[in-house]
């Protein structure tokens, strides 16, 4: 599958549930962003995969000037909506994180990307992209899913029921990798990395099955695509898997390790 037919379909399948349920389950994380940026205000902020714009809408309310870029048409319109809403301006577009068709070189003086770019396939295009619209001493913050961490073993798991991924994409977890990410976009940036963790508590394995096959792009594409008996099989191993390994107290809590990535544009 050539990446054009693939990004076409990361489209759709991103926004094909309530992805505000998922972006609930990661707030922590986009709270830590806007500590890290600490903006002053005035600011030219570009929120690359932008989803249903958590980030965008706070950094609006810190006062900078935001746009937001996602693939998915239907994550873009409730972005748009949940702005109207709160009253917010923030200039959401559809479009690609290789190829930011529109926007100038230099444009921005923060860029930044939640758990969103590393499921982009080309990674180079990505990283050339980033380099380009950041205006020098601009700068950039990524939270990137580590490998080995509880998202990077969840997809593991998912892997014995999804086809092989299309020839010459990158991996999406190579992105929490520091020395991956210091080869992409070393020569552009001054780069600062940490590591953390975010954890998510639903009741119970099923409960985290019902959030996920219903909302979160990818597991809702795989159980929808497969047939009964298989899609059944997923179910269950997806709630074995995680009462198994993250049960606690009853409950569950998943600990999902990130890479931080800070940089400045030289």
């Amino acid at each position: 599958m050539a990446f054009e037919e693939l990004k076409q379909k990361q489209g759709a399948i991103w926004g094909s549930g309530p992805y505000q349920n998922v972006t609930d389950t990661i707030s922590d994380l986009h709270e830590i962003v806007l500590e890290q940026i600490a903006p002053s205000g005035g600011e030219r902020w570009l929120d690359l995969a932008c989803g249903t714009g958590a980030v965008a809408e706070r950094a609006a309310r810190a006062g900078a000037d935001v746009t937001g870029v996602d693939l998915a048409p239907a994550l873009i319109e409730t972005a748009e909506e949940r702005a109207r809403d709160q009253g917010l301006e923030i200039d959401y577009r559809v479009g690609d994180c290789e190829r930011l068709d529109g926007l100038e070189d230099g444009a921005y003086d923060i860029v930044s990307s939640t758990c969103g770019i590393m499921f982009a396939p080309d990674h180079a295009a990505t990283a050339k992209e980033l380099g380009r619209v950041t205006t020098s001493g601009g700068r950039l913050i990524l939270v990137n899913w580590e490998p080995e961490g509880g998202l990077g073993k969840m997809f593991a798991m998912m892997k014995s029921f999804q086809p092989p991924p299309p020839e010459g994409a990158g991996v999406p977890f190579d992105w929490g990798r520091e020395e991956h990410v210091q080869t992409l976009l070393g020569d552009d940036f001054e780069l600062h990395f940490d590591h953390g963790s975010s954890t998510y508590s639903p009741a119970s394995g099923e409960e985290y099955w019902q959030v996920f096959s219903t909302s979160y792009g990818p597991t809702k594409a795989l159980a929808d695509s497969l047939e009964e008996n298989r899609r059944e099989e997923f179910h269950r191993t997806w709630v074995d898997f995680f009462e198994n390994t993250y049960g606690e107290n009853g409950g569950i809590a998943h600990v999902r390790e990130y890479l931080l990535v800070q940089g400045t544009r030289r």
